[in-house]
């Protein structure tokens, strides 16, 4: 493992760059482009199987989307209520399902048994199927608060799944614009973790950093060097896989002792938070043997 020291990197001469604080996710667009890059991370990888599967998965979140149901949105007082207060339009700790989700959750999980998948994970499937509300209910909170058991990682995933879908829909329903910071570490829509953070190749945006959510989609700007999690300055540091590109690093941070996984898209454009984080298992494993505890939250990165 290598360990870089952490030193200014300025955007590239001549770009402008003049980002938006948030940007919003297209739920169709955002399926199709994780499902892209998992296929293509598959046949190199040494979880190249699972990394089929996901992709099989999000492929099946872009195929449930025609004709959902609206979903139930903050009304206006709540909107600027939230503003006001820096809280997340989008409440994950007060979600209630609606029928929107009802339908998402049905249509995911009964169109799931289709994928190819190993009898473990297929039990798992029946066993979300099979639940009662109050056992699904007990995964949807797992989810949102990500605390997700270690021995029922199988049936959150599904349920995450599910989740991802409708609060990617409501997430698109926003008003970028209205956005705001929430708090070190939280999305500014739903107030979840990143899964992972991006310097960015955008137009308007070039070396810029995002942090990306792992529920709703939706980037928010962090700037770089700073601890996404604690906002400290002070002892950052990037270690990465020894031999690796350059294009995935974690940020470390002795204030708070975790660390975030840096995708550079400006070094590689096909990079994805979620797919690439759950492909670069083995820097997880690496960093594990080490003082950081890993602060991104993927529900399908195995065994974290």
């Amino acid at each position: 493992m290598s360990d870089d020291t952490a030193r200014p990197d300025p955007t590239v001469i001549g770009e402008v760059a003049a980002p938006p604080f948030a940007r919003l996710p297209d739920p169709l667009q955002l399926c199709i482009d994780r499902t892209l890059r998992l296929r293509a991370l598959a046949p190199s990888s040494e979880i190249g199987p699972y990394l089929r599967f996901l992709a099989d998965l999000v492929e099946l979140q872009y195929r449930i989307q025609d004709d959902l149901p609206e979903p139930a949105m903050p009304d206006a007082a709540a909107l600027a209520r939230a503003r006001t207060h820096a809280m997340p339009p989008l409440d994950r700790a007060g979600f209630t399902p609606d029928a929107a989700f009802e339908a998402t959750f049905d249509r995911f999980t009964g169109a799931a048994a289709e994928i190819a998948m190993p009898p473990a994970a297929a039990e798992a499937l029946e066993r979300v199927r099979a639940a009662d509300r109050a056992g699904r209910d007990g995964m949807l909170r797992a989810v949102l608060s990500g605390a997700i058991p270690a021995d029922a990682l199988a049936e959150h995933a599904f349920v995450a799944a599910a989740l991802q879908v409708h609060f990617s829909r409501m997430a698109a329903r926003l008003d970028a614009a209205a956005l705001g910071p929430v708090g070190d570490g939280a999305c500014p829509c739903c107030g979840g973790p990143p899964v992972s953070t991006m310097v960015v190749g955008w137009r308007g945006a070039h070396g810029i950093r995002f942090c990306a959510c792992s529920l709703c989609g939706t980037c928010w700007h962090h700037v770089r060097i700073k601890c996404v999690l604690c906002g400290s300055t002070e002892g950052i540091g990037y270690q990465e896989v020894e031999g690796g590109a350059g294009t995935v690093k974690a940020e470390t941070c002795d204030s708070c002792h975790r660390y975030v996984k840096v995708l550079y898209q400006v070094k590689d454009a096909d990079l994805e938070p979620v797919a690439d984080d759950a492909a670069s298992l083995g820097l997880d494993l690496l960093m594990s043997e080490g003082p950081y505890e890993r602060g991104g939250f993927n529900p399908f990165l195995l065994g974290y």
